[in-house]
């Protein structure tokens, strides 16, 4: 059996023996003598090429994407009987960290604290003596209430770290209950949390459902102070609304790292905004754990058991 393996991660999977494995470029066609592969193991690549391999690899039964989301390649047209991974797990602490990073930025203005460095201004407003408590202000995650859209794995890693600087968090899911030690409630409990809510962080994936569902109506029932984080999907977001309530004071800012079209274009107004913070879709990027999946699933795969991360 034939494993292509992406170059743009560093892997070395244990293969099972009568398992080949060829590093491939995902930036150009694979080569014909490879279009035998069974297995094709995606990272990067550029959606014509992933349309490409599902046109040309005929001989393909499985497709791992090392992304947490598999919307690239279910949108790259692999037949129906391809089966179909995702890389769920391999993101949980860097896009945990990297949102943790993006909410501490909002709540000690790092965004405006950058601005007047470059301007060689000393920023005197956002230093010196400061109120203990500030309740029309996001300024600390002391007593803050954090609502997490989307409570999955990465939810699971990043709610200990809110908690642990004080933040009472509450995710949002299909289904409600108590998971790893935190209240979750569903989406019709939303409107409920929303009055009260200090920072909205959305881990949603990108699905028909999820498309533009963070809009006006979401963001109007949040509070002037309150700040929206968005490290799941820039599909999910309505950029204009958001940005209409930023501009009209009806939101005090936002910290996005997804967009609806990426790379964002420099003609875009989120860029003027002080209240947005940008980072460019650089909470993932860095599949930790993706050797040990690939050797689980063609160990699966090869015995003919379920593959883990399955996409239904």
């Amino acid at each position: 059996m034939k494993v292509l393996l992406p170059d743009t991660v560093a892997l070395d999977p244990d293969l099972p023996a009568g398992t080949v494995a060829i590093t491939y470029d995902v930036r150009r066609p694979v080569p014909d003598e490879h279009t035998d592969a069974e297995v094709l193991v995606v990272w990067g690549n550029p959606p014509e090429a992933l349309s490409e391999a599902a046109t040309r690899l005929k001989s393909l039964r499985w497709v791992q994407t090392l992304a947490a989301g598999p919307d690239a390649v279910l949108a790259a047209g692999f037949g129906p009987d391809v089966l179909i991974t995702a890389g769920l797990g391999l993101h949980d602490q860097t896009v945990a960290e990297h949102t943790l990073a993006l909410v501490l930025a909002a709540a000690r203005r790092l965004n405006l604290l950058v601005r007047a460095q470059i301007g060689h201004r000393w920023a005197g407003e956002l230093g010196g003596l400061q109120p203990v408590d500030d309740p029309g202000a996001f300024r600390t995650l002391r007593g803050a209430t954090v609502v997490i859209w989307g409570f999955g794995g990465i939810a699971a890693t990043l709610a200990p770290l809110l908690a642990a600087l004080g933040a009472d968090v509450t995710g949002v899911a299909r289904s409600a209950g108590t998971r790893h030690g935190f209240p979750v409630v569903t989406e019709e409990a939303f409107a409920e949390l929303l009055p009260r809510t200090d920072v909205l962080i959305s881990i949603l994936p990108a699905t028909p459902a999820t498309t533009r569902v963070l809009d006006a109506g979401v963001l109007a029932q949040l509070q002037p102070h309150a700040w929206v984080v968005n490290v799941g999907r820039g599909s999910t977001l309505d950029e204009v609304a958001l940005l209409n309530a930023i501009r009209s004071g009806r939101l005090a800012g936002t910290a996005l790292d997804v967009f609806a079209t990426e790379p964002l274009g420099a003609e875009s107004p989120l860029w003027d905004e002080p209240n947005i913070i940008i980072s460019p879709h650089a909470a993932g990027g860095r599949p930790v754990g993706a050797s040990e999946l690939i050797t689980a699933n063609v160990a699966a795969f090869r015995a003919g058991q379920p593959l883990r991360n399955l996409v239904s």
